[in-house]
Protein backbone atom coordinates (compact mmCIF):
# COMPACT_ATOMS: atom_id res chain seq x y z
CA UNK A 1 0.00 0.00 0.00
CA UNK A 2 1.18 3.51 -0.68
CA UNK A 3 2.21 5.13 2.14
CA UNK A 4 1.24 8.40 1.14
CA UNK A 5 -2.55 7.60 -0.09
CA UNK A 6 -4.19 7.43 3.21
CA UNK A 7 -4.02 11.04 4.07
CA UNK A 8 -2.38 14.31 2.40
CA UNK A 9 0.84 15.40 3.44
CA UNK A 10 2.27 18.13 3.63
CA UNK A 11 5.33 19.29 1.14
CA UNK A 12 8.65 19.49 1.68
CA UNK A 13 10.03 22.54 0.01
CA UNK A 14 13.78 24.12 0.04
CA UNK A 15 15.26 27.22 -0.10
CA UNK A 16 18.57 27.21 -1.27
CA UNK A 17 19.93 30.89 0.03
CA UNK A 18 18.61 30.25 3.52
CA UNK A 19 19.60 26.59 3.36
CA UNK A 20 16.30 25.66 5.05
CA UNK A 21 13.15 23.69 4.73
CA UNK A 22 9.93 24.06 5.49
CA UNK A 23 6.88 21.91 5.40
CA UNK A 24 3.86 24.05 3.87
CA UNK A 25 0.29 23.82 3.82
CA UNK A 26 -1.86 22.96 0.85
CA UNK A 27 -3.80 25.79 -0.36
CA UNK A 28 -6.82 23.38 -0.78
CA UNK A 29 -6.68 23.07 3.42
CA UNK A 30 -6.68 27.12 3.63
CA UNK A 31 -8.99 27.89 0.69
CA UNK A 32 -11.38 24.60 -0.31
CA UNK A 33 -12.45 26.71 -3.55
CA UNK A 34 -8.80 27.77 -4.76
CA UNK A 35 -8.35 26.32 -8.12
CA UNK A 36 -4.41 26.81 -8.44
CA UNK A 37 -1.86 26.78 -6.27
CA UNK A 38 0.26 29.93 -5.27
CA UNK A 39 4.29 29.26 -5.60
CA UNK A 40 6.29 28.53 -2.10
CA UNK A 41 8.16 31.52 -1.07
CA UNK A 42 10.48 31.70 1.96
CA UNK A 43 9.17 32.83 4.73
CA UNK A 44 12.54 34.39 6.07
CA UNK A 45 14.18 35.62 2.61
CA UNK A 46 11.16 35.86 0.82
CA UNK A 47 12.52 33.80 -2.62
CA UNK A 48 11.15 30.90 -4.37
CA UNK A 49 11.51 27.45 -2.83
CA UNK A 50 11.88 24.06 -4.87
CA UNK A 51 9.68 21.55 -4.10
CA UNK A 52 11.41 18.64 -2.77
CA UNK A 53 9.07 16.02 -2.48
CA UNK A 54 7.82 14.05 0.66
CA UNK A 55 10.54 11.38 0.85
CA UNK A 56 13.26 14.76 1.20
CA UNK A 57 15.61 14.99 4.87
CA UNK A 58 17.04 18.12 4.87
CA UNK A 59 20.66 18.68 5.15
CA UNK A 60 21.99 20.25 8.47
CA UNK A 61 21.84 24.03 8.06
CA UNK A 62 25.72 24.72 7.86
CA UNK A 63 26.20 21.32 6.01
CA UNK A 64 27.49 24.32 2.50
CA UNK A 65 28.19 20.80 0.72
CA UNK A 66 25.65 19.11 1.08
CA UNK A 67 23.04 22.15 0.36
CA UNK A 68 25.52 22.28 -3.47
CA UNK A 69 24.86 19.23 -4.09
CA UNK A 70 20.91 18.92 -3.49
CA UNK A 71 21.10 22.11 -5.47
CA UNK A 72 22.60 20.30 -8.46
CA UNK A 73 20.26 17.69 -7.83
CA UNK A 74 17.16 19.99 -8.29
CA UNK A 75 18.79 22.11 -11.03
CA UNK A 76 18.61 18.71 -13.31
CA UNK A 77 15.79 17.71 -12.17
CA UNK A 78 16.04 15.46 -9.63
CA UNK A 79 13.63 15.46 -6.78
CA UNK A 80 12.42 13.25 -3.90
CA UNK A 81 8.87 12.93 -4.99
CA UNK A 82 7.31 9.06 -4.79
CA UNK A 83 3.71 7.59 -3.52
CA UNK A 84 5.66 6.41 -0.80
CA UNK A 85 5.87 2.35 -1.66
CA UNK A 86 9.35 2.23 -2.62
CA UNK A 87 11.12 6.23 -2.38
CA UNK A 88 12.20 8.03 -4.77
CA UNK A 89 14.65 5.94 -6.67
CA UNK A 90 17.98 6.77 -7.45
CA UNK A 91 19.39 9.71 -6.18
CA UNK A 92 23.11 10.29 -6.87
CA UNK A 93 25.16 10.91 -4.02
CA UNK A 94 27.68 13.55 -6.25
CA UNK A 95 28.35 15.72 -9.08
CA UNK A 96 30.19 13.26 -10.92
CA UNK A 97 27.26 10.56 -9.90
CA UNK A 98 24.86 13.00 -11.11
CA UNK A 99 26.67 13.26 -14.62
CA UNK A 100 27.19 9.55 -15.21
CA UNK A 101 23.20 8.97 -13.91
CA UNK A 102 22.48 11.35 -17.01
CA UNK A 103 24.96 9.77 -19.36
CA UNK A 104 23.49 6.48 -18.85
CA UNK A 105 19.55 7.64 -19.26
CA UNK A 106 21.19 9.31 -22.08
CA UNK A 107 22.07 6.21 -23.74
CA UNK A 108 19.09 4.33 -22.42
CA UNK A 109 17.48 6.83 -25.33
CA UNK A 110 19.82 6.76 -27.97
CA UNK A 111 19.12 2.88 -27.68
CA UNK A 112 15.56 3.62 -27.75
CA UNK A 113 16.07 5.91 -30.99
CA UNK A 114 18.01 3.19 -33.03
CA UNK A 115 15.21 0.82 -32.77
CA UNK A 116 12.51 3.17 -34.11
CA UNK A 117 15.12 4.40 -36.71
CA UNK A 118 15.59 0.52 -37.90
CA UNK A 119 11.98 -0.69 -37.49
CA UNK A 120 9.67 -1.57 -40.26
CA UNK A 121 6.58 0.19 -40.14
CA UNK A 122 3.27 -2.44 -39.74
CA UNK A 123 1.23 -1.92 -43.19
CA UNK A 124 -1.71 -3.92 -42.45
CA UNK A 125 -3.77 -5.10 -39.84
CA UNK A 126 -2.07 -8.58 -39.41
CA UNK A 127 1.82 -6.75 -39.27
CA UNK A 128 0.47 -4.35 -36.81
CA UNK A 129 -0.60 -6.61 -34.16
CA UNK A 130 2.42 -8.80 -34.38
CA UNK A 131 4.38 -5.64 -34.13
CA UNK A 132 2.73 -5.12 -31.15
CA UNK A 133 3.24 -8.32 -29.92
CA UNK A 134 6.79 -8.30 -30.00
CA UNK A 135 7.75 -4.56 -29.74
CA UNK A 136 5.02 -3.86 -26.90
CA UNK A 137 7.03 -1.86 -24.77
CA UNK A 138 8.80 -0.21 -27.41
CA UNK A 139 5.44 1.48 -28.64
CA UNK A 140 4.22 1.94 -25.50
CA UNK A 141 6.69 4.25 -24.72
CA UNK A 142 5.91 6.15 -27.32
CA UNK A 143 1.84 5.95 -27.43
CA UNK A 144 -0.07 4.86 -25.35
CA UNK A 145 -2.87 4.14 -27.52
CA UNK A 146 -0.61 1.66 -29.08
CA UNK A 147 -2.85 -1.27 -29.07
CA UNK A 148 -5.81 0.69 -31.25
CA UNK A 149 -3.72 2.36 -33.68
CA UNK A 150 -0.11 2.26 -35.92
CA UNK A 151 2.24 4.72 -34.48
CA UNK A 152 4.79 5.57 -37.08
CA UNK A 153 8.64 5.36 -36.88
CA UNK A 154 8.83 9.07 -37.21
CA UNK A 155 6.46 10.03 -33.82
CA UNK A 156 9.20 7.51 -31.89
CA UNK A 157 12.14 9.26 -33.25
CA UNK A 158 10.82 12.34 -32.51
CA UNK A 159 9.96 11.40 -29.10
CA UNK A 160 13.45 9.98 -28.32
CA UNK A 161 15.21 13.02 -29.86
CA UNK A 162 12.66 15.45 -27.36
CA UNK A 163 13.56 13.67 -24.31
CA UNK A 164 17.58 12.82 -26.08
CA UNK A 165 17.36 16.98 -26.33
CA UNK A 166 16.23 16.91 -22.54
CA UNK A 167 19.15 15.06 -20.73
CA UNK A 168 21.38 17.00 -23.00
CA UNK A 169 20.31 20.12 -21.48
CA UNK A 170 20.29 18.61 -18.15
CA UNK A 171 23.78 18.08 -18.61
CA UNK A 172 24.46 21.14 -20.22
CA UNK A 173 23.52 22.66 -16.21
CA UNK A 174 25.23 20.44 -14.52
CA UNK A 175 28.53 20.08 -16.40
CA UNK A 176 28.59 24.15 -16.52
CA UNK A 177 27.42 24.89 -12.89
CA UNK A 178 30.87 24.85 -11.04
CA UNK A 179 29.93 26.47 -7.49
Amino acid sequence: MCRYAMMVYKGHYACFNCQKTFKRRHLKDVDRDAQTSVEAKCPECGNLMANMGLDFKSPPKNDDKQWAHIRDLYAVGITFHSCGCSGPGYIPQDRKAIIDYLEKVRSEYMKSLVFWRYRIEPENKKERELDYQKNSSHLWAVNRNAFKETVTNQEGINYWLKRINEVEERLNIIKADKS
